[in-house]
Order: C-alpha cells, then sequence, then structure tokens
C-alpha cells in the first residue's frame, strides 16, 4: 500500500509541475499501518486495487471525479466494516471483541448453557442464566459498536485529509493554467457540467414561470416548517453562512435557487450580476446575506407576504457536491400580524407547484426536538409523493431531541419511516448548529462529528452510520439529483422538440410571409426606425420650420392681438393714442408672457414634426404596423421629458423687444405684404366669430332643415337680440356721421341703449337679462369692428406713397397696417430664431433625449409587452423562448454524454 501511495504523489507531481513539494510532503506523509489491524490480509488485495484505480484516475484531464472516487473507497471500506463485523458476531458468539483479531471466542458460556439444558434445573436458574448471557452480549455488542464507530472515525479522518491534499493539488493546478493563457489569446471558458444545467433551469423558470407540465428538470426543493432548520442545512451542505437569519421571523420570502459546483475558491455570484463574495471573509458574507434579503423584500409586491419571483445564486467551493437546490419559505400553522390574509395558503401553493414536478427530489426537513403531530411538512409531501419515490427525509436538531426525549424508540421509527404517514428513498440525521447562529461551519461539522461519536442513540443502534451527518447526506442528495437528471434529461429534450414543431408550423399557417421577430427584435428595429426619423428632422428645409412656426404662432396670439390689443387701441379715439395702446401692451406682453410662450410653441412644432414624420411611414404599404403604440408612446416620452435650453429665452426677448417697437415700413413689398397678411388675419378672424355666432343662434342646422330638430326658445331669443343690436349700431353710425364723432368703436352698450334693447323685446313677449343681452353684444360688435379694418384694409393697399411722404389728406393713416406690419416682422424674427435653435441644438438634445427613453423602455419588460403585442409577437416570443431551452438542454446533454 505504501508503494501504491508513494506511486500517487509521483503521478499527481508530474501534472502540476512540482515534484519538490510533493516529495516532501510524501515524506512526512504520516504511517497507515493501523489498518492492517482491522482488515484480513487476504482482503488488503481488494483495498490495494481501490487504491490504485483512485490513483490513476488523478489526471488533467479527469480531475473532477476525484471526489466521486474517493468517495466511492470510504463507502467500499465502511461496507466491509460492517460485513465483516457482523459476519464475526454471527459466526464466533457473544462474547467476540475486535480488541485481538485472533482471539478464539470463549466457551464458558456456551458449555454452562450446555449443562443446564442437559440437567433438570428450576425456571429461576433458567432464567439467571438467561439474563447473564443477555447482559454478556448486549456488552459485547456495545464493545463491538464503540470499536467500530472508532475505526470509521478514524478512516473518515485520513479520507478528509487526503480529500484536502487533492483539492489542494487540484487548486495549484487551476492556478497554473492561468498563469499559462495569461498573456495569450483568451481560450473560450469551458462550462462546468452543473453550470451548464443551472441555466437550463433559468431559461425554463423563464419559459415557464408556473413549473407546469413543460418544466420536468430535476432540482432539490427543500422544504420544512417554519424554524425547522431547513436554511441551517443548507448552510451546512454550501459550507457558508449565506442566506438571512431571524429569530423565529419568517425570512426566506421567495424562491432562492442556489446552484452548487466545485472550485478552487469559495465565492457567490449572482445570475443576473458578475460581484463575487468571498465566502471566507465574514465582510462578504454580511453583505450577501443582506442582499439576498434586500431583493426578497424588493420581489414582494405591496399586500403581499411572499413572491413567486426566484433568486439565482450559484456557489462554487472545495469539496462542494454538484447539484440545484431550491430553497422555499417556511410551512406556517398560523398567520401573525403584519402578513397578508393568504400568506398560509400562499406559501402551500408555491411548495406544491414545486413539489407537482414530478422528477423534483423534495428534501423533506423535519424538527428532530419537536412533537411530531406538530409536522405540517410531512403531511404535505406525502400528498405529492405518496410512494416516496423521490422524497429525503431529515431529521435535524438530534442533539437535542436526545437530550430531551426518554423514548428513543420514537426517533427510531422515523428513521425507519414507521412514524410519520410518508415514505422516502432515505433518512438522514444531522446536527446543523450548537445553538448560536454565528458559529463557524466548521466548528460545526466538528461538532457534529463528536456528537455522533458519543450519542447514546447511536450505540443503541439508533443511529446508523451511513443515516449521520450533513455529509453523507450531501452524497446521498448529490447522487439521486444526477441519477433523476440523467433518466430524466433526454426526454425533456425530445418534449421540447416536439413543442418547437409545432409552434413552428403554427407560425407557418398563421404568418406565411412574416419573418419571425420576437419583443426583442421588434423594439430594435422600432428603435432603429425612430432614431432614423430623429436624424430626418435635420434634414427639413428651413422654409418648412419657419412658416409651421409662423403659423403656430399667430394661431396662438391671435386672440390677445385681437381682443386685449386692437380692440382696446381702436377706441382711443386718436392715431398718438392707438400707439401709445399698442406700445404698452406689446411692451408687457413681451416682457412677461410672449417669449415663454414661443418656446412653448418651438417646443410643440418640433415634437409635432417629429410625430408627423413617424406618421408619415405609417401611411406605407411596406410599413409594419406592430410597433405603432411603442413609436407613438416615445413620442408621448419627449413631449413631458424635452425641455428648451433655459438660454434661449432671454436672446429671443430682446430681438421679440426690438422688433415690435419698430414702426417704419421700409418699402412698398414690406406694405403690401403687411395689408395681406392684415387681411388674412381680419378674414379668419371675422370667419370664425361668424361660425360662432351662427352656431349658438342656429345650432345643427342641418337638423332643423329636414326636421329632425326644432329651434330652442333661447336661439330665437337671441336670433332678436341680434337684430335688435344691429339697430343700435346702426343708430350710432348715423349719429357719427352727423356729429362727426366716433361712437361706433365704443366696445360697450351704455345704459341707454341696453335699455332700448331690452325694451323692444319686451314688446315681442321676450324677457332676457342684461348679461344675455351684453354677450351676444360682444360677437356682434366685433363683427362690426371687424368688417370696418377689412375695408380700411383694403383702402390702405396702396396707400404706402402717402404714408412715406406722411400725407394724410385722403382721408387715411393706415396706422393699423403699420400695428400688424410689426407683428408680423416680430413673427418672422421669431419663427427665424427658433429654427435656428432647433437647427443647432434642440435636435440634438431630443435626440440624446430619445435614446435614453428607448434605452429606458428596453429594461422595462412589463412596459415592452404592453405595447408590442398581439398573436404573432406571443407565438415568436414561445418559439424562442422554446428554441433557447432546447439548444441548451441540446448543449447539456452533450456535455453529459462526454462525462459518461
Amino acid at each position: 500500500m505504501s508503494s501504491l501511495l508513494r506511486l500517487r504523489y509521483l503521478i499527481l507531481s508530474t501534472t502540476v509541475g512540482g515534484s519538490y513539494v510533493v516529495h516532501k510532503k510524501y515524506k512526512e506523509f504520516p504511517d497507515i499501518s493501523w489498518m492492517k489491524e482491522y482488515i484480513p490480509e487476504q482482503n488488503i488485495d481488494i483495498l490495494t486495487k481501490h487504491l490504485s484505480d483512485l490513483i490513476n484516475s488523478v489526471s488533467l484531464s479527469n480531475s473532477t471525479n476525484l471526489q466521486d472516487r474517493i468517495r466511492q473507497l470510504h463507502e467500499r471500506f465502511t461496507d466491509y466494516l460492517l460485513i465483516t463485523a457482523s459476519s464475526r458476531l454471527l459466526f464466533a458468539g457473544p462474547s467476540f471483541a475486535l480488541d485481538d483479531y485472533k482471539q478464539k471466542p470463549s466457551k464458558d458460556l456456551f458449555t454452562l448453557a450446555k449443562a443446564y439444558q442437559n440437567t433438570s434445573t428450576t425456571n429461576d436458574e433458567r432464567e439467571k442464566l438467561s439474563k447473564a448471557a443477555q447482559y454478556q452480549a448486549h456488552g459485547n455488542q456495545e464493545k463491538v459498536q464503540q470499536e467500530m464507530m472508532t475505526i470509521q472515525i478514524k478512516y473518515q479522518r485520513e479520507i478528509d485529509r487526503l480529500e484536502k491534499e487533492l483539492q489542494s493539488l487540484k487548486k495549484q493546478l487551476l492556478l497554473k493554467q492561468d498563469r499559462n493563457t495569461s498573456g495569450k489569446k483568451q481560450r473560450k471558458i469551458k462550462r462546468s457540467l452543473i453550470d451548464m444545467y443551472s441555466e437550463v433551469l433559468d431559461e425554463l423558470n423563464e419559459y415557464d414561470t408556473n413549473y407546469n407540465v413543460q418544466d420536468h428538470l430535476p432540482r432539490v426543493i427543500v422544504i420544512g416548517d417554519q424554524s425547522s432548520g431547513k436554511t441551517s442545512v443548507l448552510e451546512m451542505i454550501t459550507q457558508a453562512r449565506i442566506f438571512p437569519r431571524g429569530a423565529g421571523e419568517m425570512m426566506t420570502r421567495s424562491p432562492v435557487k442556489v446552484t452548487l459546483s466545485e472550485g478552487p475558491y469559495h465565492i457567490a455570484v449572482f445570475k443576473d450580476n458578475a460581484k463575487e463574495y468571498d465566502l471566507t471573509k465574514e465582510a462578504d458574507l454580511a453583505a450577501l446575506r443582506k442582499e439576498i434579503e434586500l431583493r426578497m423584500r424588493a420581489s414582494v409586491k405591496e399586500g403581499q407576504t411572499i413572491s413567486n419571483e426566484v433568486i439565482s445564486l450559484s456557489v462554487k467551493g472545495p469539496g462542494l457536491q454538484r447539484m440545484v437546490l431550491v430553497d422555499l419559505p417556511g410551512i406556517i400553522s398560523t398567520e401573525t400580524l403584519g402578513m397578508a390574509s393568504d400568506t398560509k395558503n400562499s406559501i402551500t401553493r408555491l411548495a406544491n407547484s414545486y413539489m407537482s414536478n414530478p422528477n423534483a427530489i423534495i428534501l423533506c426537513i423535519q424538527d428532530g426536538s419537536v412533537d411530531a403531530e406538530r409536522s405540517n411538512v410531512t403531511e404535505l409531501v406525502s400528498k405529492m409523493d405518496p410512494y416516496g419515490k423521490r422524497t429525503i427525509f431529515v431529521l435535524t436538531k438530534v442533539d437535542l431531541a436526545e437530550a430531551n426525549l426518554h423514548d428513543t424508540d420514537r426517533i427510531k421509527k422515523i428513521l425507519d419511516g414507521k412514524l410519520f404517514p410518508m415514505k422516502a428513498l432515505g433518512y438522514f440525521a444531522v446536527v446543523t448548529g450548537k445553538g448560536s447562529a454565528d458559529d463557524p461551519i466548521e466548528s460545526i461539522q466538528k461538532y457534529e462529528e463528536e456528537f455522533f461519536r458519543k450519542s447514546k442513540l447511536f450505540r443503541d443502534g439508533v443511529f446508523k452510520a451511513t443515516q449521520t451527518t450533513t455529509r453523507n447526506l450531501s452524497f446521498a442528495v448529490s447522487d439521486c439529483f444526477w441519477k433523476m437528471v440523467k433518466e430524466s434529461v433526454e426526454q425533456q429534450s425530445d418534449t421540447f422538440k416536439a413543442t418547437r414543431f409545432n409552434l413552428e408550423t403554427e407560425w407557418k399557417n398563421s404568418f406565411p410571409k412574416t419573418r419571425e421577430q420576437d419583443r426583442d427584435e421588434l423594439f430594435e428595429k422600432a428603435r432603429g426606425e425612430i432614431l432614423d426619423e430623429v436624424v430626418t428632422l435635420s434634414q427639413i428645409p428651413s422654409r418648412q420650420w419657419e412658416e409651421n412656426l409662423s403659423k403656430h404662432l399667430w394661431s396662438t396670439m391671435s386672440d390677445f392681438i385681437f381682443n386685449d390689443v386692437f380692440s382696446t387701441a381702436a377706441q382711443a379715439g386718436s392715431i398718438g393714442a392707438f400707439n401709445t395702446t399698442v406700445d404698452v401692451k406689446l411692451q408687457q406682453w413681451t416682457e412677461k408672457e410672449l417669449p415663454r410662450q414661443c418656446i412653448h410653441i418651438g417646443h410643440l412644432v418640433l415634437l409635432d414634426e417629429f410625430q408627423g414624420l413617424i406618421e408619415r411611414d405609417q401611411k406605407s404599404r411596406s410599413y409594419d404596423p406592430i410597433t405603432n403604440d411603442l413609436k407613438m408612446q416615445v413620442v408621448q416620452a419627449c413631449r413631458s421629458r424635452h425641455v428648451w435650453d433655459a438660454k434661449a429665452l432671454d436672446s429671443l426677448r430682446v430681438i421679440q423687444t426690438q422688433a415690435l417697437q419698430d414702426r417704419n415700413v421700409p418699402d412698398k413689398q414690406q406694405w403690401e405684404s403687411a395689408t395681406k397678411f392684415m387681411e388674412n388675419a381680419l378674414r379668419k378672424e371675422l370667419e370664425r366669430e361668424e361660425a360662432e355666432l351662427i352656431s349658438n343662434t342656429n345650432q345643427n342646422s342641418w337638423k332643423k332643415y329636414i326636421g329632425l330638430q326644432r329651434s330652442t326658445i333661447e336661439e330665437k331669443y337671441r336670433q332678436q337680440c341680434a337684430k335688435e343690436l344691429d339697430r343700435v349700431l346702426m343708430s350710432r353710425k348715423q349719429l357719427d356721421q352727423t356729429t362727426k364723432h366716433n361712437l361706433t368703436l365704443r366696445s360697450t352698450l351704455d345704459q341707454d341703449e341696453l335699455t332700448t334693447v331690452k325694451k323692444n323685446l319686451q314688446s315681442q313677449k321676450i324677457d332676457v337679462s342684461n348679461h344675455f343681452i351684453n354677450d351676444t353684444w360682444q360677437r356682434v360688435y366685433k363683427i362690426y369692428f371687424l368688417k370696418q379694418n377689412l375695408t380700411t384694409c383694403m383702402d390702405c393697399r396702396r396707400f404706402f406713397y402717402y404714408y412715406q411722404k406722411g400725407f394724410s389728406d385722403q382721408g387715411l393713416d393706415c396706422h393699423e397696417v403699420v400695428f400688424f406690419w410689426r407683428l408680423k416682422r416680430m413673427i418672422e424674427i421669431t419663427s427665424n430664431a427658433i429654427r435656428q435653435q432647433i437647427s443647432n441644438i434642440e435636435t440634438r438634445r431630443l435626440e440624446r433625449e430619445v435614446k435614453e427613453i428607448l434605452d429606458d423602455f428596453s429594461g422595462d419588460e412589463k412596459l415592452k409587452a404592453n405595447l408590442l403585442k398581439g398573436k404573432r409577437v406571443d407565438l415568436a416570443e414561445e418559439l424562442k423562448r422554446v428554441r433557447q431551452v432546447q439548444e441548451k438542454l441540446e448543449e447539456f446533454i452533450g456535455a453529459l454524454n462526454t462525462e459518461k
């Protein structure tokens, strides 16, 4: 054996290039001759062969199987000890002990029994002899069990030492590989088998969040009553305290998927974050626990206590068994204050959804320190797996159970599967703590080992060696996990192949001429089209910008100009008073409202043009309407987000003030342009006022014409009132001609006129209020005012020569034309300034904002689902997910077959 061990070290030394270090370690290798005391010479060859197989497995290409080979050696040696000891007890008699392998069994007890058997003795003597025999047999049995436990522990320590050395050598090998590849072209990193499997589960989780019939791949589902030690078992398996803890408080609020794999360093990484947590440092452990807790709380919706959202975590470390575990919230009996009213049922539904997977391995955790009758989880598990084909039962806190229970037979029944109404593949007893949540894992492992070595229940045969410690539990769960993976993964792949075929057939029948585009592809397509339209904004001609801006500017300010400035100044009575009133009004307007209104108009026109470009494309025959909602949502977001450059406000105010102060029309062309602008403005305003008056007095005239609707009393009253007010205007006009005053342009009715109109209406049996008469007068007067100025505008069209010479002998001054020229020039200068602002600054700022909005939308899956929807999108999305899952499955199956 020593020669084989020497050979082992020589082989290992060649793999890592450190023959000197390994040779030195070999010289310090302790004596293992103690094994010969317990292994007969004729069986030493068997153990030597197993060791030889183990040594031969150490190579660069197949170093991942070392731990499995060591564990197989451990199991074979343990089985050998049990079989050998049992056979020796069976054939040698009750006085056999392992103190001396060659010791012959004592014949005293058998001789005495035979003598009493051949002679007639009393019943009392026979009873005494029977008790003495039983006592001696019991003592010998305890001695044998104690000796077996000592041998097992001694052998286990030797195996642990070998494993640590192998892990150290493997770590050196990995580090050497990193050094050899540094500075060279990086090769594609080979993912481990368990990582590939975890990716498959992640894809399935996104494809089928409810774990319906599509997902039948194995997971280890960890389920137990609240505070049953469920989290502690997981931490012992992962070799680190990674989960949030609370004294009796529910801490697990959402499923946590932990992917365990072997690695040189003990680290943890979240699926969606590249940050590594060093599990050997307490600061990183605390940060990891805090992050898990924050993620759990963030996943819980308002008004709920638990969430279905999975937190995916990968843990790597030396000696960890490869598997995927899912930690679920603990089963509760009572909902406490602060919990949602349906918390108990929600937890049960969540647990059932995971356990309903026919290939899920159920790790059922039961607190051994409480009465079995208080268990909720066993009944739940028995309903989902009544025959125990995929359940592993774990009894925790057995140290407390041994200290508190007097009936050891009760624990034996639990571990034999004869107490709870459930069956299981295996039953395990573990110790996961010493009473403090801060105890390190290494300390708990030593405590667990020491407990089982000294346990009375172990000596009494209640605990079997293969049923104890979280280490053996981890081996058993990993074996069961990979067995079920190998049995189910190809069937799962075939299921997805059939699903993919059906979906592809449905697509060809439903959308024969359309290329498959999932939601992400459609979003990226729309992103490109939107950004193209933003670029097109800079290609719009300057004339088009200024025409649109001028139209919107005048449309916005026309009410203020006619009602607050022009009509007010017209009543001043003289040209000087008219100009003074106009100057004061325009100055106040420019200082307070006008620049801000113009910037708002510029913002409106810019976004209207942007929207117009998008809507123009929608009219194309080749346009795909499926992205309409997304594009319109981007436009609306731009309207609310885009803010005009603040520096433009002051500069705009300066140029507008200068433009409005200038009253000198430079040439005839400008004069004619001003009269044309004034005429168009007056005509549009007149049409609008007449339409509103007609609509108030003759609503739905077409219905009246065909006899479907009759005029109301109010409409008749307004018609008559308008006629009476027309008479007032005619009276004023006649009075103006007689007295040479300008009473006609007075915008208000005096009391006498109001009384006259009201009496005339009363004589017609029409009784209306003064407010009704004044309201009708405002419209009648404005129509008259606009008509008068329209006549003046036509008369002043060819008056530029007299304006230039300063003559007014024609009876005209045409100061109204000058007023409209000032407005027109201000609008032109403002439009030009805003157009330059758009071309030079705002289009680029809009492009940046559009990109930011699209980036925000791209990360909001819920919003994308609302904006890009329909059967076509849903079918493409499902096809995408099925293909991804199938590809991951095939990749995993290929790697699995290679490892076989």
